[in-house]
């Protein structure tokens, strides 16, 4: 199978064919970045190379006016225009010579159709230039799963030597993207700086899981705090409570707290599990033993098959 580092048009690059939808496309870049992205490759250079010539492919292929542009063969595989030689057959081509004329330069109309082709550029300047903004550039921000929850700040490495301070907005999710204006790709001309696209990406956590915005943890339980209740102590994305445990619980049985979930608007949800001693204790089997004897019952009625 060649090596995606070889391919340099956009489309292998990302692995897709010229009629790709945005959505095909934007698909294989989120596939091949979290595969190849720094962050999870620390150290590899094949995967920083691999991944910033994906970002260069997808930043090309996001952008409408580029791809089109790129597919007329107006630009290369880098974004750079490509020399071309006009000729009469360009102009007359266009229709009934609507686009040709027998005078030297270029007509008012001729120099609206440039402009045009640069989208997002306007006219300006005594001598004809022109303003354009600059590239939207994409990222990958891996982030703490805590600091997903309540919010934070966290350094993002633009490229060698420049780096930015990301705010984290407390109940980010996993793949949101964040726009951080005039952090991207420098104007010509003059011409504002193009926006830094963050795409978020959460890590676990050993103890919490998410759903929407509600926390989910498993709590450990002796076997007297499950039988006779009281008071234990849980973790929470903002620090530990107490939480009483009602008499007679069972492993499986779900507490809720009120207002412990992402970014105060969800709940968290604690599953109980009892939990056996790891050491032999003879007198607690002794006494198991006696007791199932003359207190025989059946956990299992109502599941058999």
């Amino acid at each position: 199978m060649p090596s995606i580092m070889a391919a340099k048009n956009p489309y292998d690059v990302l692995g897709v064919k010229k009629d790709a939808t945005e959505a095909d496309i934007r698909r294989a870049y989120r596939a091949l970045a979290k595969k190849h992205h720094p962050d999870l490759n620390p150290g590899n250079k094949v995967a920083e190379a691999t991944f910033k010539e994906i970002s260069a492919a997808n930043e090309l292929l996001s952008d409408k006016d580029k791809r089109a542009a790129f597919d007329r063969g107006e630009i290369d595989e880098t974004g750079a225009e490509r020399p071309r030689a006009y000729s009469y057959q360009d102009f007359a081509d266009s229709g009934a010579g609507t686009k040709y004329r027998q005078t030297q330069g270029a007509s008012p109309e001729d120099l609206d159709d440039l402009f045009s082709f640069f989208g997002r550029g306007a006219r300006g300047g005594e001598g004809g230039g022109f303003r354009m903004q600059g590239e939207d550039r994409q990222y990958i921000l891996t982030v703490d799963f805590l600091a997903a929850v309540n919010g934070a700040k966290q350094r993002l490495e633009l490229a060698p030597g420049k780096s930015l301070e990301v705010s984290i907005p407390a109940g980010v999710q996993d793949g949101q993207v964040l726009r951080l204006g005039g952090q991207g790709g420098a104007g010509i001309g003059g011409g504002p700086a193009g926006d830094a696209l963050i795409e978020i990406h959460i890590a676990s956590h050993p103890l919490f899981r998410r759903e929407g915005n509600d926390i989910h943890v498993d709590l450990p339980v002796t076997i007297g705090e499950a039988l006779l209740g009281g008071k234990v102590t849980v973790p929470t994305p903002t620090g530990a409570v107490a939480m009483t445990v009602p008499a007679h619980s069972n492993s499986g049985t779900v507490l809720r707290l009120r207002g412990k979930g992402v970014g105060g608007k969800g709940d968290e949800l604690v599953t109980l599990k009892v939990t056996m001693p790891t050491e032999t204790d003879p007198e607690l089997e002794g006494f198991l033993k006696s007791w199932s004897e003359n207190h025989p019952y059946d956990p299992r009625k109502g599941v058999r098959a």
